[in-house]
């Protein structure tokens, strides 16, 4: 007799369906915090059916992709248990809108359109005091050309060192998504 897909599932019924000894289940839940199955009395565990997909999503990465688990643990952190569950289940069109949305807040704001707040600065970018400018060089008021031995940058020389470090951390971010 098969139990319906929203059935909860015991951890022999899971280790099989996925082809794991359950102590790596019991280890992984020690690893994935987002891992969290009922405990019932005597501590046996039942799966709900969204356990069952993160943890296809993350045997997926480990097994399948070469992950470690800190690299999956990133996954998690930076793109959430939606993205590991669409990869379990192979929903490419669900990884594919996640991506696009993640990409979407990644693309830096044009320096008009950036908040100013202090609570609101984007990520990689400086955060200057008021009165200072890029890493501290130069001031509001030297926008004009600078002489080369003034120990001040012209206002697009900063803008294109800030550019620059934008996309410097853009491909550190990448190359970690790939590690």
């Amino acid at each position: 007799m098969d139990k319906s897909p929203d059935a909860f599932r015991t951890i022999s019924e899971v280790a099989e369906d996925l082809d794991l000894p359950q102590h790596v289940l019991r280890f992984w839940e020690t690893r994935f915090n987002q891992i969290k199955p009922m405990k019932r009395g005597g501590g046996r565990r039942y799966y709900r059916p969204q356990d069952v997909d993160l943890i296809k999503g993350i045997r997926h990465m480990l097994y399948e992709q070469g992950y470690t688990i800190k690299g999956v643990q990133k996954l998690l952190r930076e793109n959430g248990n939606h993205f590991l569950v669409a990869v379990g289940n192979g929903d490419v069109a669900a990884i594919e809108a996640i991506a696009q949305r993640k990409q979407a807040a990644a693309i830096p704001l044009t320096p008009a359109a950036q908040p100013r707040g202090d609570d609101e600065v984007l990520v990689g970018e400086a955060k200057a005091k008021p009165s200072r400018r890029f890493f501290g060089l130069g001031k509001a008021e030297g926008e004009g050309p600078v002489s080369p031995d003034s120990g001040k940058l012209s206002r697009d020389n900063r803008a294109l060192l800030q550019e620059a470090l934008f996309d410097l951390l853009e491909c550190k971010r990448l190359l970690d998504q790939v590690r």
